[in-house]
Formats: C-alpha cells, sequence, structure tokens
C-alpha cells in the first residue's frame, strides 16, 4: 500500500533532479558558446535564454564557488552539482526502495 503513494513521489523526485541535470549541461554549453563568441548576447532571444539559465543554475553554483572556489579559471561547480544530485538521488531511491520492501 505504500508503494501505491511512493512510486509517484519517487518519479516526481527523479524527473526534477533529471531536468535539473539538463539545465546544468544547457547553462555549461551556452556558457562556451558566449565564451567563444559562438553565441551573441546582443540578440534578444539568446540574452533571454541565457538569462534563464543562468539565474536556474548560478545561485547553487554559487553556493559550491563558496566551498571551492575556480582552479586557474577552471570552474568545477557544474560537475561538483551533478554529483551531488547523483549522489543524492541515489541515497533517495534507496530509501524509497527500503522502505517499499520494509512496509
Amino acid at each position: 500500500m505504500v508503494s501505491v503513494f511512493l512510486s509517484p513521489i519517487q518519479w516526481l523526485v527523479n524527473t526534477v533532479a533529471n531536468l535539473y541535470i539538463l539545465i546544468i549541461i544547457a547553462a555549461v554549453i551556452a556558457s562556451w558558446l558566449v565564451a567563444f563568441g559562438v553565441l551573441n548576447l546582443s540578440n534578444p532571444l539568446a540574452r533571454q535564454l541565457y538569462q534563464i539559465l543562468d539565474s536556474l543554475t548560478e545561485p547553487v553554483f554559487r553556493q559550491v564557488r563558496k566551498v571551492i572556489p575556480p582552479i586557474r579559471g577552471l570552474d568545477l561547480s557544474p560537475i561538483i552539482v551533478w554529483l551531488g544530485i547523483e549522489l543524492a538521488l541515489m541515497f533517495i531511491n534507496n530509501l524509497f526502495y527500503y522502505v517499499m520492501l520494509h512496509s
């Protein structure tokens, strides 16, 4: 009976986490495109997309950068956030399975 309630919650948590990982990937690619001059931020659509991605990822990246600053210009915060999300998902999924098996 518990699995009836926990399965949709587990699906929702996994879906939101995976969507955020896709947003992280898009933000990293967009920042590379801007840095290499492929994406021009004077274009209103490109600027708006870049600002949306930045506003969704920068608060989380900023918290990681407080602990681990960029090393010689290499920002590791997206990788660390990605790994943190994956570890959290593994823990949450194992917890859900444990609760479903033992109830």
